[in-house]
């Protein structure tokens, strides 16, 4: 998932960029409010994290621009001014959710990934594919109920597809998803990072289709069909008791 974070104070935005970034978000960090509506208007993000006290444009006039523009971006505000007043005026304009500073940084991760979660349309946290399933939550896979040993970025490829699953997914749109601004990611580091994850879901019967020169595909894992009882053949009657 991808993060937007709009924060001047540089040493809070430099300990939430590394905290979030290590929970496995790819997360770009603005200083000011021009900067934050400029990448909003261009980019796409899961998430937008707000400092109301942004310096260059407010962030209640961020949010608002926003909102006209009919974006659903789910919105966490920060601010130091805690009042009735501030909290109003952004709910009225369209915030998720609210945070005072100072706040615990365990709090403000379960909160990203409260919203993040309904901002992929509220679905259950747990998503099953075959012997695969994936905690949302606690970013945590299993295969056959057995915990796999995923990297940050590994966890968010396996994210992505399993959100596509069927479709495809290319490497531009990896990319995206999975890194931050700045960041120097080559398809051949797609390449790797896809050939790794492959390695460990396979095992349990989980494919990732290559289509070459377009992308990467979960593949779709067909279920048992029943077995008519007329298919069946009639029970011995020495086996009857």
């Amino acid at each position: 998932m991808r993060i937007l974070l709009a924060e001047d104070d540089s040493v809070l935005a430099d300990g939430l960029t590394r905290s979030l970034r290590q929970s496995g978000y790819a997360t770009d960090c603005v200083m000011n409010g021009m900067e934050a509506d400029s990448a909003l208007s261009t980019q796409d993000f899961d998430l937008l994290i707000l400092d109301l006290g942004l310096p260059k444009m407010s962030g209640l006039e961020v949010l608002r621009r926003l909102r006209a523009r009919n974006s659903h971006l789910p919105v966490l505000i920060l601010t130091a001014a805690d009042s009735l007043e501030q909290r109003v005026k952004g709910l009225d304009l369209g915030a998720d959710d609210y945070m005072a500073k100072p706040f615990e940084l365990s709090e403000l991760e379960a909160r990203v990934r409260a919203l993040t979660r309904r901002g992929a349309g509220g679905g259950p946290t747990v998503i099953k594919h075959g012997p695969l399933s994936y905690d949302q939550v606690g970013r945590i896979a299993y295969i056959n109920e057995q915990m796999l040993d995923l990297s940050a970025r590994e966890l968010g490829l396996l994210e992505v597809l399993l959100q596509r699953t069927g479709r495809l997914v290319s490497k531009e749109q990896l990319v995206d998803h999975l890194c931050e601004w700045g960041e120097e990611v080559s398809n051949n580091a797609i390449e790797v990072y896809v050939h790794r994850l492959r390695k460990k879901i396979e095992i349990g019967g989980v494919r990732i289709a290559t289509v070459r020169g377009l992308g990467y595909c979960l593949e779709k894992i067909s279920e048992p069909h029943p077995i008519p009882a007329t298919a069946l053949p009639p029970l011995d009657s020495s086996s009857r008791r």
